[in-house]
C-alpha cells in the first residue's frame, strides 16, 4: 500500500478512537455512495454526524483541513443525503472535520472541528 494511504488509514483509525472517547456512537466508516466516500458515519447523542478526516504527516504545505475543498464538502453532503434516505432519518445533523498531524505513530495531534460547514453555505 502507498504510504499516503497507510497514512490516511492509520488517521481514520485515530479519528475513530478519539470519536469513541469523546462518547460518539461509529455507525459506519468508510461509506461509499457514487464518488463520494463519507470517513466516519457516527451519532453525537442525539445528531447524526458525517466527518470528514485529514491526516498529513507535515503541515510544511498546510495544515490538513486547508486541503478540504468546496468540491469534497458538496460530494460528503450528497452522500450525507442518501445515507439519510436509507435510514429514514429524522433528526438533527452535523458536518465534522477531523485534522491530524502525524509525525509518527506515537507522536501525532488530533484537532476536532465540529460544525465545520453546512452544505449550500
Amino acid at each position: 500500500m502507498a504510504k499516503h494511504l497507510e497514512t490516511g488509514k492509520y488517521g481514520e483509525a485515530l479519528a475513530v478512537a478519539f470519536l469513541k472517547k469523546k462518547g460518539f456512537g461509529i455507525l459506519e466508516t468508510n461509506w461509499r455512495f457514487s464518488k463520494a466516500e463519507v470517513d466516519i458515519i457516527a451519532k453525537d447523542g442525539e445528531v447524526l454526524v458525517f466527518v470528514e478526516v485529514k491526516t498529513r504527516s507535515s503541515d510544511f504545505f498546510g495544515k490538513p483541513e486547508d486541503f478540504i475543498t468546496k468540491h469534497k464538502e458538496q460530494l460528503i453532503a450528497d452522500a450525507a443525503s442518501v445515507y439519510m434516505k436509507i435510514i429514514d432519518h429524522d433528526w438533527e445533523i452535523r458536518f465534522d472535520f477531523i485534522s491530524i498531524l502525524l509525525k509518527n505513530k506515537n507522536d501525532y495531534s488530533i484537532e476536532h472541528f465540529e460544525d465545520a460547514f453546512f452544505p449550500g453555505l
